[in-house]
This record gives structure tokens, C-alpha cells and sequence, in this order.
């Protein structure tokens, strides 16, 4: 699964977050987190992970 960058960022902006405060919402290390916002594909279980972290639902942040 790959994110939309933009649809990510704009996340993120809403929920308040930044990459740092995403690493610790989700317990998931750094590189991982930038791998989601990069828009490389990582295992739906990650995507779901940052999705409910943002308080948004997969299809919100998913690239089209």
C-alpha cells in the first residue's frame, strides 16, 4: 500500500503532527514512518497503523 503524499501531509497537518510525533504515536521507528510519507509501499498493517494515528481512515491517505 502507498500513501498520497499530499493526502498524508494534509493528515498530519489536521491531527497537529509532525514526523516525530507520528514515530511516537504509532511506536514505530523513523525510518519506517518516512517510508509511509515517502510514498514507498509498506504492509497494510503499517498503513492501518498510521492511519488510525491521524485519526483518518486508509482510503483518506491512499494514493489513487
Amino acid at each position: 500500500m502507498k500513501a498520497d503524499k499530499k493526502k498524508l501531509e494534509l493528515a498530519m497537518a489536521r491531527a497537529q503532527m509532525n514526523t516525530e510525533d507520528l514515530c511516537k504515536k504509532t511506536a514505530m521507528p523513523r525510518p519506517t514512518i518516512n517510508n509511509v510519507i515517502t510514498g514507498r509501499s509498506v504492509r497494510p498493517g503499517t498503513f492501518g497503523k498510521v492511519a488510525a494515528a491521524l485519526g483518518v481512515d486508509v482510503t483518506e491517505i491512499l494514493e489513487d
